[in-house]
C-alpha cells in the first residue's frame, strides 16, 4: 500500500527551530508515522529549518510572502501531498483543505490561542494567568486548520501541571517534551483515517473514544 504524502510547515528562527519537523521524520524511520515525508516549507530560505532538512535529506522548499491563495495553490500543485502537517509555522495558512490539514499548539486552545500566540508568548501569557490563580495546567493540543488562527476543531488535548517554581521556559522545555511525544502519534491517526471531520462542521468530528478524554494528564511524560 502507497504511503500518504505527508507535508511540514515550520518556520523556525535564523538561529535553530524545527526540532518538531526533525522528530516527525525520526517517527517516520522508527515506525510512529506511517507516511512519506514529501518535503519542509518554511518562511525563512535560511534557518534551523533548512539546517535540519539538509542533514536530513528531507526536500526543502522556502515559502516567502504574501503567503497568499495562490503560493498555497502552487504549492499544493506542485508536490501533491495528501496530508499537511503545521509544526511550529507561524504564517497564515490558505487554501490548504482543513480536513487534511493539522496543527499542534503548545498551550490550551482557545483560551491561549490566537494570532501572535506561539512559543514563549504562550508560555508566558499561561504563567501570568497561573499567578493570577487562574488555572493550574496548560496543555499540548492539537486540531484541524482553518483559515482563521486555531480555530479548527481541536482533536487532542493533554494536560501539562504547572509547578509553582516553573518560567515561561521551564514550562515550555515540558510542554515542548509532551509535543514530541504525542505529536507523530496523534499526526499518525490523522493520516490514517482515525481522526477525521468534514472540513466544516465541528460537530462532524471523529475521535477513537479514548482520546476523547480530556484534562488527561501525560503521567510519566511530563
Amino acid at each position: 500500500m502507497t504511503k500518504r504524502r505527508l507535508l511540514i510547515f515550520a518556520s523556525g528562527s535564523a538561529e535553530g527551530g524545527g526540532s518538531g519537523f526533525e522528530n516527525l521524520h525520526v517517527s517516520t524511520k522508527k515506525g510512529m508515522l506511517d507516511a512519506e515525508i514529501i518535503g519542509v516549507v518554511s518562511n525563512r530560505e535560511h534557518g534551523g529549518v533548512r539546517e535540519r532538512a539538509d542533514r536530513l535529506g528531507v526536500p526543502f522548499y522556502h515559502f516567502g510572502p504574501p503567503w497568499s491563495y495562490a503560493g498555497y495553490e502552487v504549492l499544493k500543485r506542485e508536490l501533491k501531498p495528501d496530508f499537511c502537517a503545521a509544526s511550529g509555522w507561524l504564517k497564515p495558512i490558505r487554501a490548504l483543505d482543513p480536513r487534511t490539514t493539522c496543527n499542534i499548539h503548545p498551550g490550551l486552545l482557545p483560551k491561549f490561542g490566537g494570532s501572535g500566540m506561539y512559543g514563549h508568548h504562550v508560555h508566558e501569557a499561561v504563567m501570568a494567568a497561573y499567578g493570577r490563580g487562574e488555572i493550574t495546567h496548560t496543555a499540548v493540543c492539537m486540531h484541524f486548520v482553518t483559515e482563521e488562527y486555531d480555530k479548527g476543531p481541536c482533536f487532542f488535548k493533554m494536560r501539562v501541571k504547572i509547578n509553582e517554581n516553573d518560567t515561561p521556559e521551564s514550562l515550555g522545555a515540558r510542554v515542548n517534551e509532551g509535543e514530541h511525544f504525542w505529536q507523530p502519534r496523534i499526526t499518525n491517526m490523522v493520516v490514517q483515517g482515525a481522526i477525521q471531520w468534514d472540513g466544516v462542521d465541528p460537530k462532524s468530528l471523529v475521535v477513537p473514544p479514548l482520546y476523547q478524554i480530556e484534562n488527561h494528564e501525560l503521567d510519566g511524560i511530563v
